[in-house]
């Protein structure tokens, strides 16, 4: 499952999927589920992060650009300069259907 075309489309990415399928995901919705450390926390075996509290302006659903990551998912950047997340081709699947 790769992308054979990713555009931001006004208020949403949209993904059309190498096997046909169509992907579309509000930016809010994007930025809030972004799961980097800072977003959504972090355990290993030494320590325990929690997530910090999301703190949101109007600049933070502002999507700037995004690059691939390897061959498995992208890195959005965002218009407050939050650039860590790195969302799977999996999760940007899975995103679509999460209200």
């Amino acid at each position: 499952m790769r992308p054979q075309r990713i555009e931001r489309i006004n208020q949403f990415l949209a993904i059309v999927w190498d096997d046909g399928r169509e992907t579309v995901v509000e930016l809010e919705k994007l930025r809030r589920a972004c799961p980097c450390a800072q977003c959504k926390g972090e355990v290993n075996i030494l320590v325990s992060a929690p997530a910090r509290p999301g703190t949101y302006t109007p600049a933070s659903f502002e999507l700037c650009g995004w690059q691939f990551v390897g061959g498995y998912g992208i890195q959005p950047q965002w218009g407050d300069g939050h650039a860590s997340g790195i969302y799977s081709f999996e999760y940007l699947r899975q995103l679509e259907g999460v209200s």
